[in-house]
């Protein structure tokens, strides 16, 4: 299989992603944080073939990317209002959805958002086996891993942190991990206010 490669972020570069997407496609996509594997949200097939790529169990859910709270809510999310003020940015939010939870993150960069505003949510893991080193660019990526992708965006060498995560389903925001220091700390002061 070959795998289609990307070097820009155009208007029909990002149509020939989302296609490739549609069609049950796995992509490498760098985020606001680091690369990550990626495919549809409502394809199963396209995430347990990412679960499979990473080694990692069915039962632990990905995180999914949103172009907006609007999508975020489509997926039945719970959304605080305090998340108005603080998305888009490298936080992922835990938030309740029926009797579940969903892990959610609006993305800072608006070229993805754009995509996403094609695709509809997608997942959103990193892009390595459970247990190894995050990847923070393509030429980082295990060869096994990548012959399993149907295409790869290369905007080079990613230096970001793993999104921040607050559990937003108990009674008080919880922290889960902390991402970038300067983003957390900004993040609890906006919290701390809502509360």
């Amino acid at each position: 299989m070959t795998v289609r490669i990307w070097t820009d972020t155009t208007a029909s570069t990002l149509r020939e992603i989302a296609e490739v997407i549609a069609q049950g496609g796995v992509v490498l996509l760098p985020t606001d944080t680091i690369y990550g594997l990626h495919a549809s949200a409502s394809d199963e097939q396209a995430v347990a073939r990412i679960a499979a790529m990473k080694g990692r169990s069915d039962e632990k859910p990905f995180i999914v990317l949103a172009a907006s709270i609007a999508d975020v809510r489509a997926l039945g999310a719970v959304v605080p209002e305090v998340l108005n003020d603080i998305w888009p940015a490298p936080l992922t939010a835990i938030l309740r959805r029926g009797d579940g939870t969903v892990a959610v993150r609006i993305p800072t960069f608006e070229w993805l958002r754009s995509l996403l505003a094609m695709t509809g949510p997608i997942v959103s893991t990193s892009a390595n086996r459970s247990g190894e080193a995050a990847v923070s660019s393509p030429d980082d990526l295990a060869r096994d891993l990548r012959n399993q992708l149907d295409g790869l965006l290369d905007l080079g060498r990613r230096e970001g942190k793993p999104s921040s995560i607050v559990d937003f389903t108990a009674s008080e925001p919880q922290l889960v991990r902390e991402g970038d220091p300067v983003f957390t700390q900004k993040l609890w002061k906006t919290l701390r206010k809502s509360l």
